[in-house]
C-alpha cells in the first residue's frame, strides 16, 4: 500500500508498484540435483525418526528459495548502492497433534514453521546439517505448542467455527527446470539508474528523488512428508523512480512509476521513461499549489487503476478465508454466503494462473501457492452473490478444502490471500463517458461538485473485531469535478474512508476498459506480490476525510545550483 512498514494481523498494508516473477520455460531436469536429493533424504530420516516420539508429527516440509538478485539505487545521476544478493531461505514446517487439532491452531500458527539458511554451494553434508537443526528446533516449538492448545481447547468455551486446523490435499508433483537467465552486467544496471536518477535533477522544488533498479532469478523447492515435490524457477526486473516534495504548510507530497517485466531488454524504452518522469514532475508542481480538500461526501468517479486498489483493500482482504474464522476476526461477509454483496452487475474473480492482461504481466501469477497446492481461478463473487473464498489449507465452515490461495513471504506461515483479483461488470458505458455520468450524478444529488480519482498510492483495511470494521484509501490525484462547468481542480491531503458494507452499495455503473494494479501486499502472512483489476466506476457516494501531515516547512535555502532560482519555498 504505502510504505512497506507492515501492520501484522489487524492492519494490511499495500504498496503499489512491485511485480511477482513472470513464467519461464520448462527444460528437461538435470542429472541430479543435489539440493532436491538432500532435501528429500533429510525429510525422510526426520519423518521416520520423530516417528518414534510422543507426539509424532503427522506433517513436515521443507521449502527453500534459491535467489540471486542484483540491486542498483541512485539519486540526482549518482549511485547510491550497487549490490548483488545471493541466499537460500529454507522454511521448516511442522505440525504435531491430528489435522483436527494441531499445535497451529488459532494464536499458536507461528509454532508451526522455523525458518534459516542454506549453504550456498551443494555440499550435501553441510546442507543436511542445517536441516536437521532446524527440524529439531520446530519440533521442541510444536511439541510444547501442541500441549498448550490441548490445555486451552479443554478449559476455553468452544469456539464457533470447529473446522480442523488442516486439510487434506493430493500430494502434487511438478519439477520444472530453466537455465535462469544470466542476471545483467552490474554495470549496465548502474548505467542505466544514473541515467533515470537523472531525470528529477532539473526541478529544484523535489527535495528527494531516487530511482531503484533490481534484476532477480528464483529457483523454489517445495517437499513435505505427503509426498509433494515442486521445483519452480522464475525471474523479475522491477524498477521504480520517486519523487518527493514539500508544500509550503508542511504536507509531504510523493509521485512514483513503476515497471516490471521479466527481462530488462524489454522494460520500456529510455524517452518512454522519460516522458512519465516528466509528468511525474509536473504532477508534483501542480500539487503544491493545489487546495488542501475539505472533508466531503458525495458523487466519485474511480479510475480504473484507482478502483483496483479500492476492491483490494476493500473487498478483497475479506474475502481470503481465514478471515471467516476466529474469535477476533470482524467476519464481514462469513454469513453472507449465496448473498448479494455486491451489484448484481459485478462478478469478482482471483485467477493466479492468469500471468497477464492487456500486454502487462500480473504480479499474483503463480503455479502452486505457498503449501504446495495448484493454483486456482475461484469465481469468489457471481452477478453481486457471494459464492466462495480464497482458502488456504486452514479449512473453514463449509469450505474444507484449499483453493490454491495459501501464501506467505519466506519465513512465514501461509494464510488465504489474494493473487490476481480481478472484477468485471456487465453494467458498463464506454470511458469517455464516465466524466458525464459523474457530472449528471452531481446536479442529481444538488452537489457543488464531485471527486475524480485519477491515481491512488495505496490503502490499509481493519479486519478484526478490536478494531472498527473500516478501510482508508490513499489518493495521490484527486480532483473537484464542478457541475457549472467550471475547469477540474487539483486538490490534495484526502483520503478515502468508509466501511465495505456500506461502500459497496453505492455503486452505479462502470466503464468498459480494464486497468492493472501491481503491488506488494502485507499482512499475517508477510508480503505477497499481488495484482488487482478492475474499470473505472462511479459511485453515488464516497466519504473523504484530511488526511494529517507534518507542520515542517520546506527548506529555507535553495538547494545546490539553484541560488538565483526562486525554488526554495514557492512552488515553480
Amino acid at each position: 500500500m504505502k510504505t512497506t512498514l507492515i501492520k501484522s494481523v489487524t492492519v494490511l498494508f499495500c504498496i503499489l508498484g512491485v511485480g511477482s516473477a513472470a513464467h519461464p520455460a520448462p527444460a528437461e531436469t538435470p542429472k541430479e540435483d543435489l539440493l532436491l536429493k538432500t532435501m528429500q533424504q533429510e525429510l525422510a530420516r526426520a519423518q521416520k525418526e520423530l516417528g518414534n516420539v510422543d507426539p509424532p508429527p503427522y506433517y513436515i516440509s521443507y521449502t527453500v528459495h534459491d535467489e540471486n538478485a542484483e540491486t542498483v539505487v541512485g539519486s540526482l545521476g549518482s549511485l547510491v548502492t550497487s549490490g548483488h544478493f545471493r541466499r537460500r531461505a529454507v522454511d521448516v514446517t511442522m505440525r504435531v497433534g491430528t489435522a483436527e487439532l494441531d499445535n497451529a491452531h488459532g494464536e499458536t500458527r507461528g509454532s508451526a514453521i522455523t525458518t534459516g539458511t542454506l549453504p550456498l554451494e551443494d555440499d550435501p553434508d553441510a546442507i543436511a546439517h542445517v536441516l536437521w537443526q532446524l527440524t529439531f528446533t520446530e519440533y521442541r516449538k510444536a511439541q510444547q505448542a501442541y500441549l498448550n492448545v490441548k490445555t486451552r481447547t479443554q478449559v476455553n468455551a468452544t469456539e464457533e467455527d470447529t473446522s480442523a486446523d488442516f486439510s487434506k490435499e493430493p500430494p502434487q508433483t511438478h519439477v520444472e527446470y530453466q537455465q535462469l537467465t544470466a542476471l545483467p552486467e552490474q554495470q549496465r544496471l548502474e548505467k542505466m539508474v544514473r541515467l533515470y536518477s537523472a531525470d528529477l535533477k532539473p526541478y529544484p522544488y523535489i527535495y528527494s528523488s531516487l530511482a531503484l533498479l533490481s534484476s532477480q532469478t528464483t529457483r523454489s523447492y517445495f517437499v513435505s512428508t505427503e509426498g509433494a515435490k515442486l521445483v519452480t524457477p522464475g525471474a523479475v526486473v522491477r524498477m521504480m523512480i520517486q519523487g518527493q516534495t514539500r508544500a509550503d504548510d508542511g504536507m509531504e507530497l510523493m509521485r512514483v512509476e513503476t515497471f516490471q517485466d521479466q527481462s530488462l531488454d524489454r522494460l520500456p524504452p529510455e524517452a518512454e521513461v522519460a516522458k512519465r518522469v516528466q509528468k511525474m514532475a509536473s504532477d508534483l508542481k501542480a500539487l503544491r499549489a493545489a487546495p488542501i480538500a475539505d472533508p466531503f461526501d458525495g458523487p466519485a468517479l474511480l479510475s480504473g487503476r484507482s478502483s483496483a486498489v479500492f476492491f483490494h483493500e476493500v473487498l478483497g482482504h475479506r474475502l481470503e478465508g481465514h478471515r471467516q474464522r476466529g474469535e477476533h476476526e470482524g467476519q464481514t461477509f462469513t454469513k453472507k454466503l449465496n448473498e448479494k454483496v455486491l451489484p448484481e452487475f459485478l462478478t469478482v474473480t482471483d485467477d493466479p494462473t492468469r500471468h497477464s492482461l492487456g500486454g502487462m504481466d500480473l504480479s499474483g501469477w503463480y503455479e502452486f501457492d505457498d503449501e504446495g497446492v495448484a493454483a486456482k481461478p475461484v469465481e469468489v463473487i457471481k452477478g453481486g452473490v457471494l459464492k466462495s473464498f480464497l482458502m488456504s489449507r486452514m479449512p473453514i465452515r463449509n469450505f474444507s478444502n484449499s483453493n490454491g490461495h495459501g501464501r506467505a513471504q519466506p519465513g512465514w506461515m501461509p494464510t488465504g490471500r489474494q493473487g490476481n483479483l480481478i472484477v468485471t461488470s456487465s453494467r458498463t458505458v464506454p470511458d469517455s463517458e464516465m466524466r458525464q455520468k459523474l457530472i449528471d450524478e452531481i446536479k442529481k444529488q444538488g452537489k457543488p461538485y464531485g471527486l475524480y480519482f485519477e491515481d491512488i498510492e495505496g490503502g490499509f483495511t481493519l479486519t478484526q473485531r478490536e478494531a472498527p470494521q473500516a478501510f482508508e484509501v490513499l489518493p495521490l490525484m484527486v480532483w473537484r469535478v464542478y457541475a457549472d462547468g467550471r475547469p477540474d481542480e487539483l486538490v490534495r491531503g484526502v483520503d478515502i474512508v468508509g466501511t465495505p458494507l456500506s461502500a459497496m452499495t453505492r455503486i452505479l455503473v462502470t466503464g468498459d476498459k480494464e486497468s492493472v494494479f501491481n503491488g506488494i501486499c502485507g499482512a499475517e502472512s508477510g508480503n505477497v506480490p499481488v495484482s488487482a483489476v478492475a474499470p473505472s466506476i462511479l459511485f453515488s457516494e464516497i466519504e473523504v476525510q484530511k488526511r494529517k501531515h507534518s507542520l515542517e516547512r520546506p527548506p529555507i535555502l535553495p538547494p545546490p545550483g539553484f541560488e538565483n532560482v526562486e525554488t526554495a519555498r514557492g512552488p515553480q
